[in-house]
């Protein structure tokens, strides 16, 4: 019987910068991708990290999806951080023992990192950004910035493994029953897990700034911010009205390459993927780069002072205007988020 292999890792990184719910929100995108591969056969989770918390988040993510049917847990110090040669290793030594048909991941930062290694020593090719699956075997993935769609067809030995695009793979409500006791919780046998295999690389520190917004992958509303603003300094208009509306921040590529917010705010193709209920965008022109990241989103906003932009081809609501009139106008007439 075939069955899935989903990862999800529980790294102190993660531990520190956000809350269980939405470290599985992705996670639970890529449950429903394996159902739409077929819903008869198993799915298995994976969960690495260390300490007392990954046991409790084991038990948590045994009961919150009735499609997993096991949780593997991978206790030890290799997995304290997302590195990709410990992560790989366990991927292939898991995969050897389980024999899974498919090893799915998100095409999150961690995903893209691991997957490609974890194939390479499982000698097969991972099919990557996939937003819809068609058979266990054929998938579409977006080819040219977003601007075309391509169906391919994995040909090679098992396991199939896939990275996916959690917006296309939305977690629809469901109930879980309680009296059913919820998957089982199994431990990965580590010993053949040697040091030799941890690799060369090793976590040195981790910059990063609690703002106390939403995440931006995760975020029901998103303000962006282009070049058109021209500073680092009058960026923090964009994150005055972000802090407003209870929404994340994002970034344009030109305004990362000009300093004037971190490279972790960026979205596009090179960037963060995102589809919130609602996306703002400020000073943005609308480079197929970055449309390839924000182009599913249910409602666009774009605010440009030049009406030829881009932007306004892919908007739902659109204001030529100056952003450094509308953005002020917009801060004193919204109410302050409670």
């Amino acid at each position: 019987m075939a069955s899935r292999l989903l990862l999800q890792n529980l790294s102190k990184r993660h531990l520190l910068r956000s809350t269980f719910a939405s470290r599985f929100a992705q996670s639970l995108s890529a449950v429903v991708a394996a159902n739409s591969l077929s819903q008869d056969n198993p799915v298995s989770l994976l969960l690495a990290g260390s300490g007392s918390s990954l046991h409790q988040a084991a038990e948590k993510a045994a009961t919150c999806h009735p499609s997993i049917s096991q949780v593997l847990v991978a206790d030890s110090e290799k997995f304290a951080y997302p590195l990709a040669e410990p992560w790989a290793k366990l991927i292939q030594l898991v995969q050897l023992k389980g024999d899974y048909s498919h090893v799915i991941a998100t095409s999150d930062s961690f995903g893209k990192n691991i997957l490609p290694r974890a194939a390479a020593l499982l000698d097969v090719s991972p099919v990557t950004d996939v937003v819809d699956i068609n058979g266990p075997r054929q998938f579409i993935r977006p080819i040219y910035a977003g601007n075309a769609l391509c169906t391919v067809r994995y040909t090679g030995a098992n396991p199939c493994m896939l990275t996916v695009r959690s917006t296309s793979f939305p977690v629809r409500p469901i109930s879980v029953d309680s009296k059913s006791g919820g998957a089982s919780i199994s431990e990965v046998d580590l010993s053949t897990l040697d040091e030799d295999s941890v690799g060369k690389s090793r976590f040195m520190k981790l910059s990063s700034q609690d703002t106390g917004r939403p995440d931006l992958g995760s975020a029901k509303i998103v303000v962006t911010g282009g070049r058109a603003l021209k500073s680092a300094e009058n960026f923090k208009m964009i994150e005055k009205l972000a802090e407003k509306l209870g929404a994340a921040v994002g970034a344009t590529r030109a305004a990362v390459d000009a300093g004037f917010v971190p490279n972790d705010l960026q979205v596009g193709q090179t960037g963060k993927i995102v589809a919130p209920e609602l996306y703002m965008a400020f000073g943005v022109s609308g480079a197929i780069q970055h449309l390839a990241g924000m182009k599913d989103s249910k409602i666009i906003v774009a605010v440009n002072k030049d009406s030829d932009a881009p932007i306004f081809q892919v908007a739902d609501y659109g204001l030529v205007g100056d952003l450094f009139e509308v953005i002020p106008e917009l801060l004193e007439k919204l109410p302050e988020k409670k």
